[in-house]
């Protein structure tokens, strides 16, 4: 799991070193830093999406419907906001009084768009299957340099609860590199299930960039079943070929 340590790590980095920034920015450019890393999560979402052109497009679009489905009917996005509440409540601190509407941003805020942002891509779940079955962490290094900066953005926009969405990606990350035995076959480089998983993927960052860009709250968080459903659909259908 040295991958994903690494990866937690540049993330708590990337919070100290956003948080004690980003109050020292005027509030303007705290929206700039926001939009900007909004309209890059935007492109590499759209160019991960584009992975459906590797395998049958019909795999992402009933593995984002039936995954949308299924979070709504298990409320996901409720329980994920309820975490983030309760952190909030126990770490977080009121508005600063006489503060603009708008310009607190809490700590629950922080943890929940980092954590879909540091999640949900095809680089966390195939850099940590290597870390687990080789010991390569070159993927997850990798990804845990772009989640640093990343995590500078956030927080000196969203504040310390980025810094929370550290204890997901270790649950996250953690889990798939200790089961990566079961995934080394489906999820094979180059395979359909991992371009289908990867397309699925591309779309929710899409979703998260809305967020960011505040454009649209599509409840990204109901999607996530979606990175199960898509490649489970690949797998299904080539059973009954």
């Amino acid at each position: 799991m040295t991958g994903t340590f690494i990866n937690v790590g540049t993330i708590l980095l990337g919070t100290l070193l956003g948080s004690l920034l980003g109050h020292r920015l005027p509030e303007g450019l705290q929206h700039r830093v926001l939009a900007g890393l909004g309209l890059v999560t935007l492109v590499l979402g759209v160019d991960d999406a584009l992975a459906w052109r590797h395998t049958n497009a019909l795999y992402v679009i009933g593995g984002v419907l039936l995954g949308g489905l299924a979070g709504e009917a298990l409320r996901i996005e409720d329980r994920l906001a309820g975490l983030g509440d309760a952190l909030q409540r126990r770490f977080g601190t009121p508005a600063p009084a006489g503060a603009a509407a708008g310009a607190h941003r809490s700590l629950a805020e922080g943890f929940f768009v980092a954590s879909l942002l540091f999640c949900v891509g095809p680089l966390a779940v195939l850099g940590a299957i290597q870390d687990g079955l080789a010991g390569d962490y070159d993927t997850l290094a990798t990804k845990a340099l772009l989640d640093g900066f990343a995590a500078i953005a956030l927080a000196s926009s969203l504040g310390v609860g980025v810094g929370f969405s550290a204890a997901s990606v270790l649950v996250y990350q953690g889990a798939i590199t200790l089961a990566a035995g079961l995934f080394e076959h489906v999820l094979a480089p180059g395979s359909e299930a991992l371009a289908a998983l990867t397309s699925a993927g591309g779309i929710l960052i899409i979703g998260i960039a809305l967020k960011l860009l505040d454009i649209k709250d599509v409840k990204v968080g109901n999607f996530l079943p979606a990175l199960v459903f898509a490649p489970c659909l690949v797998g299904l259908v080539s059973l009954v070929r």
